[in-house]
């Protein structure tokens, strides 16, 4: 069996409302420039107006003058969890449960390299292929880019034409077991 690696930290951004994951890194060593430059990577992707807000926990990697300079260069407003407002991050703490337990716990995790190549596939495919449960069959990308607007309708629509579907098919079916039954029961219903 691989030896696992000895430790690995993973940093994202998310957006929380279209769940996209912004930016991304893993790095074998707890290096404060990394958080920095995945917030810097995140801020380029942001278009809005007014200053966009940065839900962090209060790790050390959160807070020290490197996410400091980063927040500053992408005009980020750093907003503690739990802390300055009553509730956490828990939208990036879902993403992470799910890419371990949905997919890195399913692989051999014996580099940092091979740890990096699978969250980036991971990434790459919740982005853009994965239909996020609270969107009604959206993906991440679809929401943030404002694509497929009317996917959630046009699912609706498919599933009741499959029901309806489905359910003259099923009253359409007959068997001779099925038969013989009604038969006995019309044969019994006659009155003598």
């Amino acid at each position: 069996m691989p030896e696992r690696i000895p430790r690995a930290y993973l940093r994202a951004v998310i957006d929380n409302y279209s769940r996209k994951i912004l930016a991304w890194t893993v790095t074998a060593q707890l290096e404060p420039m990394a958080t920095g430059q995945v917030l810097y990577a995140a801020g380029k992707h942001l278009v809005c107006a007014g200053q966009p807000i940065v839900y962090v926990d209060s790790g050390v990697e959160n807070l020290n003058s490197a996410v400091d300079a980063a927040l500053l260069a992408a005009c980020l407003n750093r907003v503690l969890a739990q802390v300055e407002v009553a509730f956490s991050n828990s939208m990036i703490e879902a993403f992470w449960r799910s890419l371990k337990h949905q997919w890195l716990y399913l692989n051999s995790l014996d580099s940092i390299e091979r740890l990096r190549t699978l969250v980036a596939f991971f990434i790459e495919e919740y982005n853009t292929q994965m239909p996020h449960p609270a969107f009604s069959g959206q993906t991440p990308d679809e929401m943030y880019f404002g694509t497929a607007v009317d996917l959630p309708a046009e699912l609706a629509a498919a599933r009741s034409t499959a029901r309806e579907e489905r359910l003259a098919a099923n009253r359409a079916m007959s068997c001779n077991q099925c038969i013989g039954q009604q038969a006995t029961l019309l044969v019994s219903q006659i009155p003598p």
